[in-house]
């Protein structure tokens, strides 16, 4: 199929740019930067804790003011990519959480940390949207567009681990400091590479000026969400505060909803989410994180207060699922994405996802981790990295040019919300479920031995109780996939660039109308 032939009409000539291959490089390069962060910084936070003097009240600042800042903005860091043009707001990004985390490293007190973790979360929600969307525009071709999103659906999936091992490696070897400064040269790297190699297609941008009223109720509704699932972990669902900020964030994004309806240039055009095949994307995606995130924090405590891991050792255990991840996006992925539907890859995708959770239900504190952690870990990264690929570039197929950067925000949106739902209620599920256990066992342990293993083996029942709600949330997610998704294989015509679809149908080629 020749790239001239494979575009709508309309859509701008974008097949045609030699270096869009060499872009991929520094696009992949900053996410896996800001995918990194999102874990990085888990492994030295108790390092980091102790130089600064953070109280245990305070330390969860250092992961809460950049979850909010990063999710409560990407619908606004999403839009202004659009009106600034999506390579200018990723350059500014990548210096932004440059300084950022030069700030982070170089902190000599809490107020310094936390301010910067919050600016990182700012430039994170500008760099973020800008770089998912550049690829919506710069890649039409189907082929193209599946082995490029198929590179990036890895970083998304297998960033997060990798951010374990770097993590361990810079805090035991270096020092915790590191894990910000390992940015810097990520993001030099990046934004030269993106100056000169990125060239935007023309007429792409969204000059409409800016909905104030949509910035501020989504922001902040958004924000509401993003807290009060960070304060149900640390202070439980009954508080005043966390009941407070639920509703009030669906009374934001309810009053939100119903402005995009009505302002002739919205934050976010509801065309953008209301196709079922995005809708459905956007969901089942969210859900899948909610899945995945607790199950990282669960295996990382397991691995080092249970079995004894080094932080290092932790890290290169997390890798078979890294290889999983990159061999289903790129692989699998790939190769499938232009001869199957999309939800013929995200469903069944999802569902070995749940298989390798099964494994993980089996956790024992003597389970080795070669019969069940291994196992676990590799179908789980095949799983969702074949589920990724298809579901990253679904996700902006069809969108108009002017929309490509909210729409790219929405995916990062439902990612970010989905981690902090899924931290905070996996914990309290498996808090709760320890808590019972050791209530109902301890009585029999007579010594401090026997109390301590009771306390492990709570921990562990804990861990697998949540893990059980994990599965039911792999299974929902591949239900809503094969309910609402149904877009055709994408092997004809464009899918990025062109009007706004109806990719409803069912016929093999997926053509913007």
């Amino acid at each position: 199929m020749s790239e001239t032939a494979s575009k709508a009409p309309g859509a701008p000539a974008t097949s045609g740019d030699a270096n869009r291959w060499k872009a991929l490089i520094f696009i992949a390069l900053a996410q896996l930067m800001v995918v990194l962060d999102a874990t990085i910084v888990n492994i030295a936070l108790p390092s980091a804790q102790v130089d600064l003097g953070i109280s245990d009240g305070n330390r969860q600042w250092v992961v809460t003011a950049y979850a909010l800042a990063f999710g409560g903005l990407l619908l606004f860091g999403g839009r202004i990519a659009d009106l600034w043009g999506r390579k200018n707001a990723f350059v500014v990004g990548l210096i932004g959480f440059a300084l950022a985390s030069a700030l982070g490293g170089a902190a000599t007190n809490q107020a310094m940390m936390f301010g910067a973790r919050a600016l990182q979360g700012v430039f994170g929600a500008l760099l973020a949207p800008a770089a998912l969307s550049l690829l919506a525009v710069m890649f039409t071709d189907a082929k193209e567009r599946a082995k490029a999103f198929g590179i990036y659906g890895a970083i998304a999936g297998g960033g997060g681990a990798v951010g374990f091992i770097l993590g361990g490696v810079l805090t035991e070897y270096l020092d915790w400091r590191w894990t910000f400064f390992v940015n810097i040269p990520f993001a030099i790297v990046a934004a030269l590479g993106a100056y000169f190699v990125i060239r935007e297609p023309e007429g792409g941008r969204n000059r409409n000026p800016l909905d104030i009223p949509g910035v501020l109720l989504s922001t902040l509704g958004l924000v509401a969400l993003v807290y009060g699932f960070t304060r149900a972990e640390s202070n439980g669902w009954g508080d005043s505060v966390t009941v407070g900020m639920f509703v009030a964030s669906a009374v934001l994004l309810i009053a939100f909803v119903i402005t995009e309806a009505k302002v002739k240039a919205p934050l976010l055009p509801l065309r953008v989410v209301t196709d079922r095949n995005r809708g459905g994307i956007y969901l089942s995606l969210g859900i899948a994180i909610i899945a995945m995130f607790g199950t990282f924090l669960f295996l990382t405590y397991y691995l080092q207060v249970v079995k004894g891991f080094s932080p290092i050792k932790t890290g290169f255990a997390f890798m078979p699922m890294i290889v999983g991840m990159m061999v289903g996006s790129t692989q699998i992925g790939t190769r499938l994405m232009t001869r199957l539907p999309a939800r013929m890859l995200m469903g069944p995708g999802f569902l070995v996802a749940a298989v390798g959770m099964l494994f993980m239900t089996q956790m024992e504190i003597g389970s080795s981790y070669a019969s069940v952690i291994l196992p676990a870990m590799v179908l789980l990264g095949l799983g969702m990295g074949t589920a990724f690929m298809p579901a990253m570039s679904l996700a902006t197929l069809g969108v108009e040019p002017r929309d490509a950067g909210v729409a790219s925000a929405m995916v990062n949106t439902s990612q970010q919300v989905g981690g902090a739902i899924g931290t905070a209620l996996l914990n309290t599920i498996a808090a709760s479920a320890t808590t019972a256990y050791i209530k109902d066992h301890i009585g029999s342990a007579t010594s401090k031995s026997q109390q301590q293993l009771v306390a492990l083996e709570g921990q562990v029942h804990g861990y697998t109780n949540a893990i059980w709600f994990a599965v039911g949330m792999l299974v929902l997610a591949a239900v809503i996939v094969v309910t609402l998704v149904n877009a055709g294989r994408p092997d004809t015509g464009a899918v990025a660039g062109s009007a706004e679809g109806t990719e409803d149908e069912v016929p093999v080629p997926v053509v913007a109308h």
